[in-house]
């Protein structure tokens, strides 16, 4: 029996008892961070699936996955925007997207898609159980070895380019960063690369947050006092991201 698949298989049922647990505070509404919790551990799962796509069965939970993720991303969106508002003195505006986005929660909790997951999730370790005793999964250290370093490798090639893409890059350096977290003992990462893709995670993420907001604004006609702070808002985040990706690249590279 494969150590590397116990491992797994043990941060499943971790992952499993998160997402029960974030169920629970999102149709209690006991705290604003159950959906955030939530999305981290889909995120977390996704991860650690990647390597095992392979496996007969796994791509319906894979599915299952990015189905809540699609679900959850706009109610986290308004989250998001609601706190920035709110620290920004548009308290009004803020409470409105905030009220919208708790009435919500309780229908993420009772969704088909979160049901499916969890459905899908119980019954994985089984399935992996089943499919070691099958031969249908041979050489699981390789693999994971393989994928994380095809993921390192794809990001240095998109920092390399200079014509890089910003959304792209924003996703090839979360998925690299949850995979080596996924996975630690077969990727380490040095705390300079951690800090370095973190920090360009996060200046991404600005980046990202105001290009969006521009955008609700053109539609939202009550966001309209917040545009000329976001317009010069974006054009720093773009001076900042362009630095933290340089420092990132630097850090792969040494």
């Amino acid at each position: 029996m494969s150590a590397t698949l116990d491992r797994v298989i043990a941060r499943l049922f971790t992952l499993e008892t998160h997402l029960m647990a974030c169920r629970e505070r999102l149709r209690a509404q006991t705290d604003s961070e159950a959906l955030h919790d939530l999305r981290t551990s889909v995120r977390r799962l996704r991860s650690l699936l990647r390597p095992l796509r392979e496996v007969p069965g796994l791509d319906r939970l894979e599915q299952a996955a990015k189905a809540v993720g699609e679900l959850t991303t706009p109610l986290r969106d308004q989250e998001v925007l609601a706190a920035h508002l709110a620290a920004h003195g548009q308290a009004r505006l803020a409470k409105q997207r905030l009220r919208r986005a708790n009435r919500a929660f309780s229908t993420v909790a009772a969704s088909t898609e979160l049901a499916a997951l969890m459905r899908l999730l119980e019954a994985t370790a089984p399935l992996l159980r089943t499919a070691e005793s099958n031969g249908a999964i041979t050489g699981l250290g390789l693999r994971i070895d393989k994928h994380l370093a095809k993921q390192r490798r794809r990001l240095a090639r998109a920092l390399a380019d200079p014509a890089h893409d910003r959304h792209r890059l924003r996703l090839l350096i979360k998925r690299a960063r949850y995979a080596a977290e996924a996975y630690p003992r077969r990727q380490h990462l040095p705390a300079a690369l951690a800090k370095a893709l973190k920090r360009a995670q996060r200046s991404l993420g600005d980046w990202h947050d105001r290009l969006q907001w521009l955008a609700l604004a053109e539609r939202a006609k009550d966001l309209a006092p917040m545009v000329t702070g976001w317009h010069a808002a974006l054009a720093e985040a773009c001076g900042e991201s362009d630095k933290a990706l340089a420092k990132l690249a630097y850090a792969m590279e040494h």
